[in-house]
């Protein structure tokens, strides 16, 4: 039972944007459009004798002989890479991403109270907002390439193909956006095909549509042999093994990929209303609950300012008035992205 009756204890949401993962191609810029002139790229396995350029710990660096051996030794190493080949010079990078409606449903509540108070909330955000801001701000994230991570740095060119795959109608639509002409530090501009877009995942996101499903194409013109940065797995064997890898990257049945969790947080970078969002210049950080950036060991939206995700929620949920829409926003949108958010899991 609720301990308190106006939350849930079990309450659940599923993630309303669904990317796919993403599979990587090599080609060349002048012909990109073309089936034919893609090949998937593998992962090649390298066999290296690198340098010590770690930090050394105390008890080595307090010790000269064990300090000279360990900085003159080899760091013999076993890593994945990926590269183009040699007559290819653009990477393509291809994804799907089906956007649902129905955020105002959670997918688990066991509490009938919070829930009609929630759909209430829900609902009238919908009626008065319609996604139209955050929409924007996912579709702007299509448009930058900023799904691409590294592979969008020092990229001559980069282009940006949105095709609607489940409309067969007057409504199928296909977009083309350079990528350099986005922003990737704030979402204020605007052209007619970015509203389009911003338009028909607005309109799924509101129940408008059942749902839509996009298909994304990114080519950038990179280099000839270059390397690509497909994702990086997550060593858990903590073993010594002589055949063990120091870098393992990800691949679908042979193709390099990066995954959907990671396409997912690029898409989810929009959140701009943070506290310390002008003081930190760090731009847009990925909607999470606590407003986390691991890579910088840093939590945007500590509890202790009452700007995290569960303390204004709560307030939402229950029928309260928040201080600003970009708060609404900030909600709707971790909602959008999914979890367990049950009251019970917050002690």
């Amino acid at each position: 039972m609720a301990k308190n009756e106006k939350m849930a204890s079990v309450l659940a949401f599923e993630k309303k944007l669904v990317p796919s993962d993403g599979f990587m191609y090599g080609t060349t810029w002048d012909q990109r459009y073309e089936k034919k002139s893609c090949s998937p790229l593998a992962l090649k396995e390298k066999s290296v004798r690198g340098t010590i350029s770690n930090r050394l710990k105390a008890t080595i660096k307090n010790d000269p002989l064990k300090l000279n051996a360990e900085v003159e030794k080899p760091n013999l190493q076993r890593v994945d890479s990926c590269a183009l080949g040699t007559d290819q010079d653009t990477l393509k990078l291809h994804f799907t991403l089906k956007v649902l409606s129905g955020v105002q449903k959670p997918s688990a509540c066991n509490s009938h109270v919070f829930n009609e108070t929630y759909t209430k909330a829900a609902n009238g955000y919908i009626e008065a907002e319609g996604f139209t801001e955050l929409a924007k701000r996912y579709a702007t994230n299509i448009a930058n390439g900023r799904f691409l991570w590294r592979n969008r740095v020092g990229a001559e060119k980069l282009e940006i193909q949105v095709s609607v795959l489940n409309r067969l109608d007057d409504n199928q639509k296909t977009w083309v956006f350079d990528a350099t002409q986005f922003k990737l530090r704030d979402f204020e501009q605007s052209t007619p095909e970015l509203e389009e877009l911003s338009t028909v995942i607005a309109e799924s996101l509101s129940g408008k549509a059942d749902f839509v499903l996009l298909e994304v194409n990114a080519f950038a013109l990179i280099g000839k042999a270059q390397d690509v940065y497909p994702s990086e797995e997550l060593v858990l064997d903590k073993s010594n093994s002589k055949d063990k890898r120091s870098k393992i990257l990800y691949h679908i049945n042979n193709i390099a990929g990066m995954h959907s969790q990671k396409i997912g947080n690029a898409l989810r970078t929009i959140d701009t209303w943070y506290p310390e969002y002008a003081e930190a210049n760090i731009g847009p950080i990925a909607l999470e609950p606590y407003g986390a950036v691991t890579n910088l060991g840093k939590a945007f939206r500590n509890p202790k300012a009452k700007s995290d995700f569960f303390t204004l929620f709560d307030k939402f949920a229950t029928g309260e008035t928040l201080g600003n829409i970009e708060d609404q926003h900030y909600v709707m949108g971790v909602l959008v992205r999914g979890g367990v958010f049950g009251e019970s899991g917050k002690e």
